[in-house]
C-alpha cells in the first residue's frame, strides 16, 4: 500500500509542478482516502469533487463558546477623577 501511496504523491507533485492543480487535488484526495482506509480501486474511482475541506476553529476548541454582550441599556461605569483618586480622606 505505501508503493501506491508513493506513486501517487510523485504523480501529485508533478502535477503541481505543471500547473495542473486540479488532477493534483485528485491525487490528494486519493492519497487520503487510501490512508483512511479505502481500498486503491475505490479511492479512485471516488467521485471528491464536491467535497469542501473544513475551515478552521469550526470543532476545535473554544467554538461553542457564545460570545458575551451587554445586556440592551446597559452603559459602562464612568471613569475614576484622576484628579481625587489615590487621595486619602484625612489630610494632615
Amino acid at each position: 500500500m505505501t508503493a501506491e501511496i508513493d506513486d501517487l504523491e510523485t504523480r501529485m507533485r508533478q502535477a503541481a509542478k505543471a500547473t495542473d492543480f486540479e488532477l493534483a487535488r485528485s491525487l490528494r484526495d486519493q492519497i487520503n482516502l487510501i490512508r483512511g482506509g479505502a481500498p486503491p480501486n475505490e479511492a479512485a474511482a471516488a467521485d471528491t469533487g464536491g467535497l469542501t475541506r473544513q475551515q478552521n476553529g469550526s470543532m476545535g476548541l473554544g467554538t461553542s463558546q457564545s460570545k458575551l454582550m451587554p445586556p440592551t441599556g446597559w452603559k459602562p461605569a464612568k471613569k475614576p477623577d484622576l484628579m481625587t483618586s489615590n487621595q486619602s480622606r484625612k489630610r494632615r
